[in-house]
């Protein structure tokens, strides 16, 4: 199974209000088990920064003035997630801004339910309790100390190990192997068994201890355990 966790980084709240993407950061999994594959972009939103998006992500508008529109990286970004459920921390307000610029960009909108929303699982879980990506953090015991501001690709890979606890601790399926290991000769992740030792491991006694012993079961006589079985 392959899915993707993502994050999306934004000018505001609302795009129905003219506020656009302006960082993606995703990262693949198969099976739960992270692949090494990994999506980024910095995108140009074709608008002044608000100050207050600014304090949260650190993306200002002369970093911006050179990066691609939406328009010109979303064929990419879209092969990217194709097939594939999308991992998001309050998945309803990434997945707003993502539909809105593909549809802006006139391509085929992503489907909802493809969408798992850890924000959802995490509530459910720890009813209650603060749910944010930092709160979890805490909770699980995963370092967030390089997140001094939010970031699209790190909040994703922390999402990532976020999403693997919640659903129950890394490799939730005890998958033994990574996605390119099953072209490889042996038994596969579905088969996978114990095999047997090619060659059995030396003996670790030497010829002087199984003499010495020898010689103390001698020593006890007819009357010793060992001889009455």
């Amino acid at each position: 199974m392959r899915e993707i966790v993502l994050d999306t980084e934004t000018t505001g709240f609302d795009p129905q209000t003219g506020d656009r993407i302006v960082e993606i950061g995703a990262v693949e999994l198969f099976n739960h088990v992270p692949t090494g594959k990994t999506y980024h972009q910095y995108i140009n939103p074709e608008r002044a920064m608000p100050q207050e998006a600014f304090e949260v992500h650190g993306l200002g508008d002369d970093f911006l003035s050179d990066k691609p529109l939406f328009a010109a990286i979303v064929d990419d970004f879209l092969a990217f997630v194709k097939g594939a459920k999308l991992v998001i921390h309050n998945a309803s307000f990434d997945m707003k801004f993502l539909n809105a610029e593909i549809g802006w960009a006139k391509r085929s909108l992503l489907p909802n339910d493809c969408a798992i929303d850890t924000l959802e699982i995490a509530r459910r879980r720890f009813p209650g309790s603060p749910a944010s990506l930092d709160a979890l953090c805490r909770r699980f015991g995963i370092d967030n100390s390089a997140r001094t501001l939010h970031g699209a690709l790190l909040d994703s890979e922390i999402l990532a190990e976020v999403y693997l606890e919640l659903i129950g601790g890394k490799q939730p399926d005890f998958a033994l192997a990574t996605p390119g290991s099953r072209t490889q000769s042996g038994p596969s992740q579905q088969d996978w068994r114990p095999q047997p030792r090619p060659a059995p491991l030396p003996a670790r006694i030497t010829d002087a201890e199984k003499a010495a012993h020898a010689a103390f079961v001698e020593k006890l006589g007819d009357g010793a355990l060992w001889s009455k079985t």
